[in-house]
């Protein structure tokens, strides 16, 4: 499977921005079977799991650092998956990136196969 993460840029605190990750299946598994996930790389940091649903998206992860602000979605019939992000904050700052694997059960770096190339996000006023 290929991804291919969009939507970034330079938005104020407070502000909102909508990740997109587009989803090219290259194999036999159509999107509807992929966990699907977005991370995030803050300079010197590692990369982090922020929100992560598995194939039947009824089982929604939030790290405690967005839940509340940010929503996972996914339009298997079109083939990608959304981050969107409200009220950001400078900690939010980071190299955002999206995966998707058929058997994550956890939204950790280790448990996902696909990566897109990641998307800058900075938060400053």
């Amino acid at each position: 499977v290929q991804l291919q993460a969009s939507g970034g840029g330079l938005v104020q605190p407070g502000g909102s921005l909508k990740l997109s990750c587009a989803f090219s299946p290259t194999g036999t598994f159509k999107m509807e079977y992929y966990a699907i996930g977005w991370f995030r790389q803050a300079p010197g940091k590692e990369r982090e799991g922020i929100s992560c649903t598995n194939s039947d998206d009824d089982s929604i992860y939030y790290d405690d650092s967005v839940k509340g602000r940010f929503t996972i979605s996914r339009d298997d019939d079109q083939n990608i998956f959304y981050l969107q992000m409200n009220d950001l904050e400078p900690e939010d700052t980071a190299v955002y990136y999206c995966a998707a694997d058929t058997v994550a059960i956890r939204c950790i770096e280790a448990m996902y196969g696909a990566w897109g190339q990641g998307t800058q996000v900075t938060v400053s006023s």
